[in-house]
């Protein structure tokens, strides 16, 4: 069953205490890698350069940093830390497709729910406002919510004991990003690998103008590497996939397929500024953000090693000079 109330679930131990062992600037760093830069006007002036790295094609000419670029002799790029606190609109495919099922046994839906916790452990250790909404062809509804995290996640359990009878509707679910007003808030958008077509990532790219957008891509089970006598039923007309297709050939073409469209998606999203976390299991999408989280604390130390190291021989230089 979807949406199950699962407190003891170890995964959802270690998202609680994801948060509460960070420390703020920490969480601050790790919201800003995956907050990211965006084709917002904001200049961002005041922020802390989190990374530079070499401008690859794609990229918005207002990210090149013209002093970096000078000194390494080729375009270089910023990536800077946002120091702002704002809301964080989540926003939850709740169509019936989303009770299809990953390799874990979980359905989609869990796993994208536990995405979400993920974001809220961090969001609010940084005290941004967080808006949950939740849509499917028959509606679009705010679930309202005020508190820490504790009620977070009994809030998110109370809206994911649904029917899950109705289709999805990303159109609907895209078009009520798009009328976000809060500029700069997040938007973290849930749904699965194969909601997406290409006119919603051209509409994700205009959300990402205004707006720093993370897609959590959930990848369900490739229904011909079930293992056997195991009943594989689609999330969207309850069939059950017959044993006699499911081959060695058909699912290593499957997974081919996916990986394909995924890193293209990936690639696509990337282009707007935008980033795309995909995992087939609560415990995949935990440790794929823990990964990200992670490289934040790196990226920070290394450019407080780079800053140093050229601030070291700027005063070698000026010495040599002098003497001279």
């Amino acid at each position: 069953m979807i949406g199950r109330n699962r407190s003891d679930d170890p995964i959802r131990r270690r998202i609680e205490s994801l948060g509460t062992s960070m420390s703020l600037p920490t969480v601050r760093r790790a919201l800003g890698l995956l907050e990211g830069e965006h084709a917002s006007g904001r200049r961002g002036g005041g922020d802390d350069v989190m990374d530079v790295r070499v401008y690859e094609p794609g990229d918005e000419a207002r990210l090149i940093d013209w002093k970096s670029s000078a000194r390494q002799g080729r375009p270089m790029v910023v990536q800077r830390e946002r120091h702002v606190t704002s809301r964080v609109w989540m926003l939850m495919d709740a169509g019936r497709q989303m009770t299809g099922s990953c390799a874990s046994g979980e359905t989609a839906g869990d796993v994208a729910a536990n995405a979400l916790r993920m974001f809220a452990a961090l969001s609010l250790r940084r005290s941004d406002d967080i808006s949950l909404v939740f849509g499917d062809a028959a509606s679009i509804t705010r679930v309202p919510f005020n508190g820490g995290f504790s009620q977070f996640e009994h809030t998110l359990d109370r809206a994911m004991e649904r029917e899950w009878s109705h289709d999805r509707n990303i159109d609907a679910l895209l078009a009520y990003a798009r009328r976000i007003r809060d500029r700069d808030a997040l938007i973290v958008i849930a749904t699965d690998e194969h909601a997406l077509r290409r006119e919603h990532v051209g509409t994700i790219g205009l959300i990402a103008r205004t707006h720093p957008v993370v897609l959590i891509d959930v990848a369900t089970l490739n229904p011909f590497s079930a293992p056997a006598g195991t009943a594989v039923v689609d999330g969207a007309d309850r069939r059950r996939v017959p044993a006699f297709l499911r081959s060695a050939v058909a699912a290593e073409q499957v997974r081919a397929h996916r990986e394909f469209n995924a890193e293209a998606l990936r690639r696509e999203l990337s282009r707007y500024g935008s980033r795309m976390i995909r995992a087939a299991s609560s415990e995949a999408m935990f440790d794929e953000f823990v990964r990200l989280v992670s490289l934040s604390t790196a990226s920070a130390a290394f450019n407080q090693l780079h800053a140093s190291r050229h601030d070291q021989n700027d005063q070698n230089e000026r010495r040599m000079g002098g003497a001279a």
